[in-house]
């Protein structure tokens, strides 16, 4: 292999190290400090998941969608006060609003935190169309050998994308997930309590292995994220050629979000092709029974005690332990994308101000309480 190729295949690497020599304005400021690269890199190995790589959405201006720029600038101002990393709006299939802070752009690879275990509950749903799992309330002990007549095999699959499997798992680390996932114990019955803990998505993962024959990478990538032409991402892997973490420590492209944003708004449908049956996401938005402010890897409900309520109730979210937040509103078909910091958000953050700054901009926009059906007498004081 001649040298130019060598330098050709290590670009990404090169790139990112050539930015921290300059120590360009900052760029990468707080990702680097959260995210090592190079030998120092603490999620290595990785496996590459092969997207289709196809070009973003198109654009279109934010009054051809009607939203009103001064809503979205507010918004934009918001997020940069609070360390953001970039805001991405898109309206009916079009990006409409961008803003990005630390030197990143929409290509920009960035850890996906928490929405990485969204993924395997989508590829779960494409799972269950092509019949390569039967139903959301299967046992798992079906696919899962080592269980098969063990109490832990009646966890259904349902309870893995609910987070309510019941197993005693905090961490998942070392070289040998499988192993380490197989000797979790029960802690609570399944179903009946949630606990956000990386188990679920990693069992879910490998039963999607189990049932599907196939690496999840090569999977996931098959069935999803060649499908929504997303770029080439990385997982995380536990020793070389070993198993990938569904838990966490996805790295791809922070746009790549918003595709999978309009996967979820159109019920499975990315850019007119069927990508998953229709009706998953709404499975996926049913509030769950262990926590009904949950569904299958989204949030759904929201105590409002003390916060700003969000706008409109049909408002569902993808978040986790750290910065990023999607917010997703099928009413105005409309997907909020803003990325943070892994470590998390500031003690000032509000998660309903930016949705509600751009929702409220719209508009089409109808308060909740002058819909047809609301409480007439709160519309026309004493009826």
């Amino acid at each position: 292999m001649s040298a130019a190729t060598a330098v050709r295949r290590a670009l990404p690497l090169v790139l990112v190290a050539s930015v921290v020599a300059a120590g360009a304005a900052g760029a990468w400021r707080w990702y680097q400090t959260a995210r090592a690269v190079g030998p120092e890199r603490p999620y290595q190995p990785t496996e590459v998941l092969v997207g289709g790589n196809e070009p973003t959405a198109p654009r279109e201006t934010p009054g051809q969608e009607s939203l009103e720029n001064s809503a979205l600038e507010a918004a934009a101002a918001y997020a940069g006060e609070h360390d953001s990393m970039a805001l991405i709006v898109s309206r009916h299939g079009y990006i409409v609003f961008e803003r990005y802070w630390h030197g990143s752009s929409f290509d920009t690879p960035i850890d996906a935190q928490g929405f990485t275990r969204l993924l395997p509950a989508l590829a779960t749903g494409v799972a269950i169309s092509h019949r390569v799992i039967g139903w959301p309330d299967e046992p798992i002990g079906a696919f899962i050998r080592e269980w098969s007549q063990d109490p832990r095999g009646a966890i259904t699959v349902r309870n893995l994308l609910q987070s309510s499997s019941g197993l005693a798992g905090s961490a998942l680390r070392g070289t040998d997930l499988p192993r380490a996932l197989l000797g979790m114990p029960l802690a609570s019955a399944p179903g009946t309590v949630r606990a956000e803990q990386p188990a679920d998505p990693q069992l879910l993962a490998l039963v999607l292995e189990r049932a599907s024959g196939e690496r999840f990478a090569h999977y996931l990538s098959r069935v999803l994220w060649r499908r929504v032409g997303a770029a080439d991402a990385t997982l995380w892997l536990d020793h070389p050629g070993g198993t990938a973490h569904a838990d966490c420590c996805m790295l791809a492209h922070q746009g790549d979000w918003i595709r999978v944003a309009e996967l979820l708004l159109r019920d499975g449908n990315y850019a007119g092709a069927e990508v998953i049956r229709p009706g998953w996401v709404t499975l996926m938005r049913s509030p769950g029974k262990a926590d009904p402010h949950y569904g299958a890897s989204l949030r759904v409900g929201f105590d409002t005690a003390g916060a700003e309520p969000y706008a409109l109730p049909d408002l569902f979210m993808v978040s986790g332990s750290g910065g990023n937040r999607l917010w997703l509103v099928p009413q105005l078909q409309l997907a909020i994308l803003c990325t943070g910091n892994p470590r998390g958000r500031d003690a000032q953050w509000e998660d309903a101000r930016i949705p509600n700054l751009i929702m409220r901009g719209a508009r089409d926009y109808l308060p909740p309480a002058a819909r047809p059906g609301a409480d007439i007498s709160r519309l026309v004081p004493g009826h």
